[in-house]
């Protein structure tokens, strides 16, 4: 039964504590649904449109003409540009993620022990995801001129690694393949930004871990299980549905992050004026990483353990 208002000395009603607190949870959702609507489903809804019209600037608006497919096709298959970095940026998702999550699950069994200092580990490591703005990482990364601190290149020297080739010729590692050869230096070139877009996916990994039991610790010491096979036989599987957020996480975060060559390619269309070109391709785009998370999810899902089946 619902509460029925209540009436004061003087005869006025005074509203029930639980439609009180009805009313604050129905004015936090419209604030919400108010910035929804304006600053998310009302623009979503013009770039759709958009990627439909060809769309020109008049003094104080926008004039759009429906041209159906056509901005998509010349997305496709006039844009000198486009399809290149789409394809770059799949290559460049697909060998970065299995590190960045087999770099933090790593990270995370090592901060999880019990060690003087653990505190400040884990603050460097979740740091970057503190002041990882655009030109912070620009700047970091190398990328001066956008920026504006083209003569500072300095800055970048410490985070760079040209010495690789050197190193594995001091190891005394020889006649690799030029592709192999290709793919070290591209990781390693990239081990900073593997480990400056790990930070989150640390934290998952860590508050899986501390949710083992110890009495599963313990099972597997009194058994005689070795720290390897504690690893695949218990820790492995209490973390792996971890493992598809993570997963999920990164693909996404990879896609959208505002360094790529795609994302950087619409912001220059749009620069340009071409709303419906840009419109398209950020369709186009949006796409292709649905389709991306909708593949992974289902080939990683089949290997996911979870406690409850």
């Amino acid at each position: 039964m619902s509460a029925k208002p209540e009436k004061s000395s003087g005869g006025r009603r005074i509203m029930s504590y639980q439609r009180r607190k009805s009313m604050y949870g129905y004015g936090f959702i419209g604030l919400w649904l108010v910035g929804t609507v304006l600053f998310f489903l009302i623009p979503l809804v013009k770039s759709l449109w958009y990627s439909f019209c060809d769309v020109s600037v008049d003094p104080g608006a926008l004039r759009t003409e429906f041209s159906g497919m056509q901005n998509y096709r010349t997305v496709l298959n006039e844009d000198p540009y486009y399809t290149e970095y789409l394809g770059s940026v799949l290559l460049e998702t697909l060998w970065k993620t299995p590190l960045i999550l087999i770099f933090s699950l790593f990270i995370a069994v090592i901060l999880n022990q019990k060690f003087k200092g653990r505190t400040l580990a884990r603050a460097v490591f979740f740091l970057p995801v503190i002041i990882a703005t655009g030109p912070v990482f620009r700047i970091i990364s190398g990328d001066m001129n956008s920026t504006g601190n083209a003569g500072a290149e300095q800055f970048s020297t410490m985070f760079s690694a040209d010495l690789v080739g050197q190193l594995m010729q001091f190891l005394g590692i020889y006649g690799l393949s030029d592709s192999m050869s290709t793919f070290i230096q591209t990781v390693a070139d990239n081990i900073f930004g593997i480990v400056w877009n790990s930070g989150i996916q640390i934290i998952l990994f860590l508050a899986a871990l501390q949710n083992i039991p110890a009495s599963a610790r313990e099972a597997a010491e009194l058994e005689g299980a070795t720290s390897w096979e504690y690893f695949w036989k218990i820790t492995f599987p209490y973390v792996s549905p971890f493992i598809l957020a993570n997963l999920i996480f990164t693909v996404i975060d990879s896609f959208t992050n505002p360094m790529n060559s795609v994302m950087n390619r619409i912001s220059a269309m749009r620069s340009q004026f071409d709303f419906g070109e840009a419109s398209a391709m950020a369709w186009i785009y949006f796409a292709v990483v649905i389709a991306a998370i909708g593949i992974v999810t289902a080939l990683i899902n089949r290997f996911i353990y979870y406690e409850n089946e």
